[in-house]
Order: structure tokens, then sequence, then C-alpha cells
């Protein structure tokens, strides 16, 4: 890279805030009061992200009666629910490629799940008069080298074969660049319904505040420390008190879980994304994306990139980082380096965009599992149920997966329980090296893949053969 161009790419970068763009809202509100003494329930939520805020609400709509305590151990998110694209897609198994290679068998049914509780995400905001910038725009997978054209007209067929394109359109470089303009656009797969836009930092916040309005007891800044049987039930202890609850449901994703043999199904794989300033009349006609569709492009090392509600664009992906040893740490968050490529990448694809400049830049952690899609599972005998491994695509499907856990809970078999998706496991990650190693030489080989026509060296086809891979 020519010196120039850097300093072209990184003075875009000046004045960007280390920091979420979500998050570094006036309007976040107040963090409820953390646990003193002692608190009895039924049902005790750990984790108020996502995963545990739908939880805490959809048990008590099945039953208002029910006592629900829901701990948090910084604000209710914070983590990866207040850091993501804000992509909420219908898909329970990170896309249809991914659900057809697991699992055809149960592929028509898995995708009418996942429409379903899309459309329930959607009533709950109304519902609850959510405003988090809901906007059901669709998301259009972009080609940016010839081979990703191939490949999506391969999706595109095995979608149709299925019964499932009804929704799709395959677009050739003309149709994809009068949606939006760039000139690495090639073609592209839109999904017209199956993907809603919001503010991420919004819904948990709105979410927070159905459940208080509910009766649900949110206690944050209370981590959970440790998970024992007590009597009947079970006991969460906390730093300045404890939970005794009849059931527990962990949403606790890429943190350590209080079930030790569930941690080595997921490890830490770091995310980044920029945000730029809001895009003035001329700057967004020049792009075009009059429609607001999310995008994604289709290499390995993918980007992914939508327009918020006040013009700005968001730029995040293709750096996955894993931190040897699998830590979660918040020194991780922020990487320079990882900000300066993405800044590259993003004029390279809208040139005529130079001279936007970029007010946010911020990472976090996501919690990935060998499937990259959600695993579930009980402890103690059933009065433990958890959910974990959303692999970047929790937004929508933390939804399902508090479903599940409540299902689960409840003992009934059910229509989610029965899936053989919700009734197997993942292939747990490897100690270390071996996992450091794994991940180094799998992320090598996808680079090698994209550069290389998509084809995949024997690395990628084993791991293919094995079920096992690594993605944001």
């Amino acid at each position: 890279m020519a010196p120039s161009a850097m300093t072209r790419w990184t003075n875009s970068l000046s004045d960007a805030q280390p920091v979420s763009y979500w998050l570094d809202d006036p309007g976040r509100p107040a963090p409820e009061p953390a646990l003193t003494g002692d608190d009895r329930c039924d049902l005790l939520v750990v984790g108020g992200g996502y995963s545990g805020l739908w939880t805490a609400l959809n048990a008590k709509e099945r039953d208002p009666r029910r006592e629900v305590v829901l701990v948090e151990g910084r604000e209710a998110g914070w983590a990866a629910s207040g850091r993501n694209g804000g992509f909420c897609a219908a898909s329970l198994t990170h896309g249809i490629a991914n659900g057809l290679a697991r699992w055809p068998g149960e592929i028509e049914k898995l995708e009418e799940l996942g429409a379903r509780n899309l459309d329930a995400i959607e009533v709950a905001v109304k519902r609850y008069s959510i405003d988090c910038d809901f906007e059901r725009t669709g998301e259009i997978d972009v080609a940016t080298a010839p081979h990703q054209v191939a490949e999506l007209r391969e999706t595109y067929d095995e979608m149709a074969a299925h019964g499932l394109a009804g929704g799709a359109e395959l677009l050739d470089a003309d149709a994809v660049r009068e949606q939006v303009d760039s000139p690495t656009f090639l073609g592209g797969l839109w999904d017209r319904d199956g993907v809603a836009m919001l503010h991420p930092a919004k819904l948990a916040w709105g979410l927070k505040r159905a459940c208080l309005e509910k009766g649900v007891r949110v206690y944050e800044h209370t981590p959970a420390l440790e998970l024992a049987r007590s009597g009947a039930g079970m006991a969460v202890r906390t730093p300045y008190g404890r939970v005794f609850a009849r059931q527990v449901a962990l949403a606790t994703n890429i943190f350590p879980s209080l079930v030790k043999r569930i941690r080595a199904y997921t490890v830490p794989v770091y995310d980044y994304a920029l945000m730029t300033e809001p895009l003035t009349g001329e700057q967004l006609a020049a792009i075009g994306w009059r429609n607001r569709q999310g995008l994604g492009d289709s290499a390995n090392q993918f980007h992914y990139f939508r327009l918020s509600a006040d013009n700005r664009v968001l730029w995040g992906g293709y750096d996955a980082i894993y931190p040897y040893g699998g830590k979660v740490r918040a020194e991780y968050d922020d990487r320079p380096e990882t900000y300066a490529k993405l800044a590259e990448h993003f004029f390279t694809c809208f040139p005529q965009l130079e001279g936007v400049r970029f007010t946010h830049a911020w990472g976090g952690a996501i919690d990935t599992c060998s499937r990259f899609s959600a695993f579930f599972g009980t402890a103690h005998q059933g009065r433990v149920a958890y959910a974990a491994g959303y692999t970047g695509l929790g937004v929508g499907a933390t939804r399902f997966g508090a479903d599940v856990m409540l299902d689960l809970l409840s003992g009934e078999r059910t229509e989610r329980t029965s899936l053989e998706m919700v009734r197997t496991k993942p292939l747990p990650f490897p100690p270390e090296p071996f996992a450091w190693t794994g991940v180094a030489l799998t992320k090598w080989s996808l680079a090698r893949s994209d550069a290389n026509g998509g084809k995949r060296n024997l690395w990628l086809k084993t791991m293919d053969r094995l079920g096992l891979g690594f993605d944001s």
C-alpha cells in the first residue's frame, strides 16, 4: 500500500471514537440497582443481552404469575447486543447454505420457524412500543469476484429446489448496482423479506423496559459467580447476595458458562466495525441505496454494511480475531490496525464517498461455535437450561433460543425441541495450543481461497468433512 493512500484512508479515522455508535447515545437508560442480599424466584435468567431479555420477557408472556429475576454483570445490552451491525435475520442456521449443509432434512421447518420468529420480533417491537428503527428492508448478498457469482446462483438453485426461493431474487451486475452502486459489485442475491435493519442497543433497552413493565426484577452490575444445587432448586451466588430459583436459564453466550462442561463448545472471535458521519443528500445519491437493504459480500473474509436511520454507513467484518487462550478482555475491543484495513476496503467499495469521515470505531466478542449456529441443552436434572454459539447472527435467533430454553425447562416436547438442531451439539474446540493453531491455519486457508477463485485447499476440505469451521 502506497504511503499516500494509507494517509488518505487513515485520515478518515482521525476523529473516530473507540466506542460503539449504538451505545454512544444520550438516551441510554440508567442501570437498575445491583442485587444486595438474597432473592427468590421461579426462574432466574443469567445475562442481560438479547438472549436473557427475550427469555425473561417470553417467560412472563407464557405465565404472568411466574416470578422472574434477571441478573446482568454490567448493563443490559452492553456487550454483543449493543455492538453488532443491527441485522435481524430470520435465519436460525447462520444462513441458508449452512442450514442446507447441516440439516437438509429439516431445512423447510427451520426456515418456517425462523420466519415466524422474525414476525414475532416485529410484533413485539410494536406491542411494547420499542423505538429501535425497525426496517424490514431485506438483505443483498453481493458478489465481488466471478466465482462468487456462480456460488450465489448455486445457492439460489438449492433454495428453489427446496421451495425456499419465493422471497429471493437473483441480481446481475446491472441490477445490483441499480440497488446500490459500487464498481466492485458483480451480482447479488436479494432476500427481500427475511432480514430487518434495526438499532441494536435500542432494541436491548426496549426489551429491558418491557421486562420491567411485566414485573421482571432486573439487577444490573450483578455478575453471577457460582451455580449450585439448593434443595429442590438452584442457587446462584453474586458479589453481594444470592438468588434462589426453581429453574435457571443461562444466557451468557461468550462469557464463561456456569456449567463448566459447556465452555469448550464456544470460542471468542473479535469482530470490528466503523460508522461514518451522516451522508449528505449528494453523497447518498452517488451510491443509490434507495431501498435501504443490508448488504454483505460473499467472500470467506466478508464485510457487512448498512445504513443507519440518520444515513450513516456502518462498515464491519473481514478480520475475525481469535485471541490465544480464548480470553475475553476489554483491551481486545479496540484494534487500530483493523480499522485502517476496514477504511481501505470501504473506499475501495465506494470510491465516490472519498472524503467521508468515520465517527466511531469499535469491536466486540462473538460467541462462535464449530457449526456456526446455536446449540442448546440442560443441566442439573433439567433445572438449568442454556443456549449459546450464535456466531454473529444472534440478533434474531436469540429470541428463538429463548423459547427453546423455556421449552426445555418445561419438560415438554415441542416442535422446537424435536429438531435435530436442538437435540445435537457441535464438536467442541480443542485445548490450546491446538485451538489457536487450527484457527490460524483456517484463516490463512480462507484468505487463500478468496484469492484463488474460491478453491478450497486440503485443510478446508477436511474441516468441511468433519463439520468444523471458523467464522464471524
